[in-house]
């Protein structure tokens, strides 16, 4: 009961600001709800704290009325808390956050504010230990930057396919549960999302992997051999006429790997959250502007996970009749973990300011084949981190892709990751994983995701 009582002083101000009103920009519903989302966040994460106590046990989430009071008073921290319950399930928490305000009529930033009263609430009265802010960024920026491309792509399928209504609400639902859980019980209320048609492309791909390269470090576990499973959307491709660039995460990037090692080999959105389309000749189209990216990242030897602004550009470019070149430029700065994977504590991680930057190409060859070519890097600097050093972490992949019949097609991708870290404590280490895998491939719409304005 104490939760939900404070629960409700927490999200009072958003729900105060936000009214229940006729939305007037061009993410508009016909009806917005202050008070709903308030309520299913408010009971979600009473929920989440009882379940967490009846699964775990843990004293963390005894939480009292003299618990609640001392978070209010006390000094946000940065916690340690498991590398995977920091950086993957906290983001995860602020996507349902997420989804419960923009499946009540909510536009992208105002949702946003909603994740942040979440996770401010689960913060100080979810549990009994002291407020972290490093948790704060996860859930409550994280969360919206993983958020909305679940709510995009689940109101995506919705839209259409060729299952039957029900299997479509029912993927839908499994994407987004939050959103999905609004979407069946109040769709007559606030409306179906309108995505204005984008030009979007999906790949999904399964297969084994095998090593080519290792040092391991400090790790102390590493499977040479493992089944990949990856996911792949990129939404809002820059080249259609009648497609507009006005709401946050109208182009988007979402890829999810799979891994039979560690469950998570990764999870990347990156979103256009301010930006503009422009044209260079008759054969170049693009956008530019500034977006926001979640990367969580976890190659068995170590793992890192970074949540940042960049500036960059977005385009594709006609190079012949039948070939085109997409791709993605950024370069940033972030708030990012990095530790080894497997060492002796899975609390064995720091955080750092990260500058940060992104290529990303695609080779379009026709209707027949695309190769793809991707690289990044983060340097986690000592800024915010009290024990000096630094950490630079870089991972290339590259993937030729073979249409051969319809929709379905063979994969030969290689990746690579490699650490260099450096500490006064710790000394220089260097951590590194190369493999190659040949994938089973399924593309959406028998397409490759050229767009060919030209006709």
């Amino acid at each position: 009961m104490d939760c939900r009582i404070t629960s409700l002083l927490t999200l009072i101000a958003v729900a105060a600001l936000s009214g229940t009103s006729h939305a007037e920009d061009t993410d508009a519903t016909a009806e917005q709800s202050a008070l709903i989302p308030a309520i299913e966040i408010i009971s979600f994460d009473f929920l989440l704290n009882r379940f967490n106590k009846l699964t775990t046990g843990s004293k963390d989430y005894d939480v009292t009325l003299s618990t609640i009071r001392r978070n209010l008073r006390s000094s946000w921290v940065v916690d340690n808390d498991p590398f995977k319950t920091n950086q993957f399930l906290h983001p995860y928490q602020g996507s349902m956050y997420h989804g419960f305000a923009r499946s009540t009529g909510h536009d992208f930033w105002e949702s946003m504010g909603y994740a942040f009263a979440g996770s401010t609430l689960w913060e100080i009265a979810g549990e009994s230990t002291p407020p972290a802010k490093n948790d704060l960024i996860a859930s409550g920026i994280a969360g919206s930057f993983l958020g909305e491309p679940l709510f995009r792509m689940a109101s995506l399928v919705r839209e259409g396919g060729s299952l039957p209504r029900f299997w479509r609400e029912v993927a839908a639902a499994a994407i987004a549960p939050s959103a999905g859980y609004n979407h069946w019980q109040y769709v007559k209320r606030f409306g179906e999302f309108v995505s204005h048609d984008p030009v979007f492309y999906s790949r999904f791909q399964i297969g084994p992997s095998s090593l080519t390269q290792n040092r391991s470090g400090t790790s102390t576990a590493l499977k040479r051999n493992e089944l990949l499973a990856d996911y792949l959307m990129d939404y809002g491709l820059p080249g259609k006429p009648s497609y507009r660039y006005e709401r946050p995460f109208d182009y988007f990037s979402f890829q999810a790997t799979g891994s039979s090692a560690n469950v998570f080999e990764s999870i990347m959105t990156r979103g256009l959250l301010l930006g503009r389309a422009y044209e260079v000749g008759a054969n170049y189209r693009g956008v530019w502007g500034l977006y926001g990216s979640y990367d969580y990242v976890a190659p068995q030897v170590f793992r890192v996970s970074s949540t940042a602004l960049s500036l960059g550009s977005t385009g594709q470019l006609w190079m012949s009749d039948t070939i085109a070149m997409q791709g993605t430029a950024l370069t940033g700065v972030g708030y990012a973990g990095v530790g080894t994977l497997h060492g002796v504590d899975d609390t064995d991680y720091h955080y750092g300011v990260t500058p940060q930057a992104l290529l990303a190409l695609r080779w379009v060859f026709g209707q027949r084949a695309s190769l793809d070519v991707a690289a990044r890097e983060y340097f986690v600097s000592g800024v915010a981190n009290a024990r000096g050093g630094h950490d630079n972490i870089a991972r290339a992949d590259a993937a030729f892709t073979w249409r051969v019949h319809g929709p379905h097609a063979i994969a030969i991708k290689a990746l690579w990751t490699r650490r260099d870290a450096r500490y006064p404590d710790l000394g220089e280490r260097t951590q590194s994983r190369g493999t190659v895998g040949i994938y089973y491939a399924l593309i959406g719409h028998d397409s490759f995701g050229a767009v060919d304005w030209r006709h």
